[in-house]
Parts: structure tokens; sequence; C-alpha cells
């Protein structure tokens, strides 16, 4: 269980890192345009994505502040939800598939690091 949470915590925090960066860095208003959100949102869940990625694996990389694992992994799970809502309320109900697999994942992580295996108790 340890090793699948571990590859898990790797591709999420890889994932969600360059996400954020993403956002981050491009330029705002052809995202804008696109998604029809407020600049200020984007770059806040860009933000909100980096922390979150970083958050789900330096605490175990470093053994310190090993709790910060499941909060962060839950804080990515609410990111998730408004992105499949968002991707639904596009009129992609495929594609949402995607963000939602992606919030099952971290959900699995913040259970997994809070429940089935924490790292502060091997």
């Amino acid at each position: 269980m340890n090793r699948t949470l571990w590859m898990t915590q790797t591709l999420l925090a890889g994932l969600f890192i360059f996400a954020g960066l993403v956002k981050l860095l491009s330029p705002i208003q052809p995202m804008v345009d696109q998604t029809g959100l407020p600049a200020g949102l984007l770059l806040f869940v860009g933000v909100v994505e980096v922390l979150g990625g970083i958050g789900v694996i330096l605490p175990g990389l470093l053994r310190l502040w090993t709790v910060l694992i499941p909060l962060a992994a839950a804080g990515l799970v609410i990111i998730m939800i408004g992105a499949t809502v968002v991707t639904v309320q596009g009129g992609t109900v495929l594609l949402a598939s995607i963000p939602f697999a992606t919030g099952l994942m971290a959900a699995f992580v913040a259970y997994g690091r809070w429940r089935l295996a924490p790292l502060g108790q091997e």
C-alpha cells in the first residue's frame, strides 16, 4: 500500500505542479477567454495547485510534518470537484472524467495517508 501511495503522490505532485505553473506562467487572457473564469480566480487556482502538488510530496520526502500530506490531498480534491463542475458546465461531459479521476486519486492519497498507511507510524 505504501508503494502505491508513493507512486500516486508522485504522479499527483507532477501533474499539479505542472498545471499550476502553466496557469501562472502562461498569458492569462487566452485562459480567461477559453474558460470564462476571472483572471484572479485562475491565478489563485494556479497557486493552490502548485502548493498542493508540493504538499503531497515534500513532507513525505523530508519526513517533516507528514500530517500535511492528507490535508494537501484533500485540498486538491476540492480543486478537482470545481474543475469537474466547470468542465460539465462547459458542455463537455466526457472530458469531465479527467478531473473526476484526478480527484479520486487525490482522495485515495488523502485517505491512504490519513488512515491506511500514515508516514509517521512506520
